[in-house]
């Protein structure tokens, strides 16, 4: 039953979220004075539909998409009201409301969550004496001659390798993705309205690992990540997998875990551990991997960061706050999408396991609900509005794409059209689109089976 409920949720929302795109581009189009056809959400065979106007809409069976289809959009008529018989930037602008809608679907979400929870201030609530950030000395960027040493708590992040930080998250997602090298990194922050800047040496980390992360605490041990290059990775071994047992020893909670790690550490030996996955306990012998590299600002060891921790709770907003920290949170999520993608592309993160369809979404969106329980209803509400702004937000990145079939490809064709002062002729512009919603329909097939892979088995 809660199985069906999150299916049901993922389609309203993922239904929201795709209507809310194509209105973008009714909305536009019509501005434009460009004639919609038909406005359908879904694909496939229609269930059912009625006319308003010169407008069909249409509800039709596989819940994978939607359309906002224009006169002419895929043909060369120029009759008045088509697509092709207005001019590029007017065309430009009618493609590009859908992503941009999808942006401002986010921000709405966003200023929501923010108006309720506040926005997570990137504060240090914790600096590990004798680590480097405790011994380093920072410099005032105003004054040479005013210096201190160490960070404190209660100073904020403000640059991180000369990148600035308004969220705590971002810095949390910067930690995770990007890998620390041995190079020396910047860090600026802000005490008592001076900004304060030092360079930290990385810590070297030379240690054997499984290649996993989970939550020390008190409740069941539960594994939060699994590293794509890690042993446990190449197993088998997924996210929300729960650790019962290692080398004979029962594992009742992540804590127990730590505990065990503490007075055995790794050292090279095969490790005997017995997981459950989905309900099914399997046992594994695993050889930890030697590891020699530089750990990252955020490194977990036992809950508590090798250099220092930032703060990831909320702090209320006003008004004008809202506003502001919203737009920080909609970009958090486009900049995150980007950077995961240039991360797939370049083989940095692991396309099977990184990559997911509707199929994973309900599940994640399942996962979600279940760990919100407890808080209530309202922290459902905004645990799923949450899960809706990274939808949207990676719904209106992924089709500014420049790939055939998408919006971006759209938008590519018509700055041709603006360079060359004429269009490319529709016949060619739809062979490429043809090709391109052929490689996605294939796409769609792979991402759910993998889909099917991941969740189930």
């Amino acid at each position: 039953m809660n199985t069906v409920i999150s299916i049901i949720i993922g389609v309203i929302l993922l239904s929201v979220i795709i209507i809310f795109h194509e209105l973008g581009h009714f909305i536009v189009a019509k501005k434009n004075g460009i004639k919609v056809t038909e406005f359908m959400l879904g694909m496939g065979p229609k269930i059912f539909s009625f006319k308003k106007g010169e407008t069909l809409y249409s509800f039709r069976l596989l819940l994978i998409g939607g359309a906002c289809q224009m006169l002419g959009e895929d043909s060369d008529t120029k009759e008045d009201g088509s697509f092709n018989s207005k001019g590029p930037w007017a065309k430009f602008s009618t493609i590009i409301a859908g992503p941009l809608f999808n942006f401002i679907l986010a921000f709405m979400f966003a200023a929501i969550i923010v108006a309720i929870l506040g926005y997570d201030s990137p504060t240090v609530i914790n600096v590990n004496s004798g680590s480097p950030a405790a011994t380093t000395v920072f410099t005032n960027v105003d004054d040479p001659n005013d210096k201190v040493t160490g960070m404190q708590i209660g100073d904020v992040i403000d640059e991180y390798n000369d990148k600035s930080y308004s969220l705590a998250r971002e810095l949390t997602y910067d930690f995770v993705l990007d890998k620390m090298t041995s190079d020396p990194f910047d860090i600026v922050f802000i005490r008592d309205g001076k900004k304060y800047k030092g360079t930290i040496e990385p810590t070297i980390f030379r240690k054997y690992l499984l290649g996993f992360s989970y939550g020390a605490t008190d409740d069941a041990c539960k594994i939060t990540e699994v590293s794509d290059d890690g042993v446990m990775m190449k197993e088998g071994v997924r996210t929300d997998d729960i650790i019962k047992s290692i080398n004979g020893t029962e594992i009742r909670s992540g804590k127990e875990l730590s505990e065990y790690f503490s007075n055995y550490p790794l050292d090279g030996s095969t490790v005997t551990m017995v997981i459950e996955h989905k309900g099914t306990d399997k046992t594994y012998n695993i050889v930890p991997l030697y590891t020699e590299s530089c750990v990252s600002p955020r490194y977990y060891d036992n809950s508590v960061g090798i250099y220092f921790d930032h703060n990831e709770s909320r702090i209320s907003a006003n008004p004008f706050q809202i506003l502001k920290y919203s737009l920080y949170e909609v970009k958090l999520q486009i900049s995150i999408t980007i950077k995961a993608l240039g991360k797939l592309v370049t083989g940095q993160l692991n396309l099977a396991n990184n990559v997911g369809g509707p199929v994973r979404i309900v599940s994640e969106l399942d996962n979600t609900i279940q760990e919100s329980k407890e808080d209530g209803v309202l922290y459902i509400f905004l645990n799923l509005l949450n899960f809706a702004i990274l939808l949207s937000a990676n719904l209106g990145v992924m089709n500014l794409l420049p790939l055939p079939a998408l919006d971006g490809g759209r938008l590519i064709f018509i700055i041709i059209e603006l360079v060359r002062g004429k269009p490319v002729p529709k016949e060619k512009e739809g062979i490429v689109h043809a090709i391109g919603m052929v490689f996605f329909m294939v796409l769609m097939v792979l991402v759910l089976f993998n889909d099917i892979r991941y969740v189930f088995f």
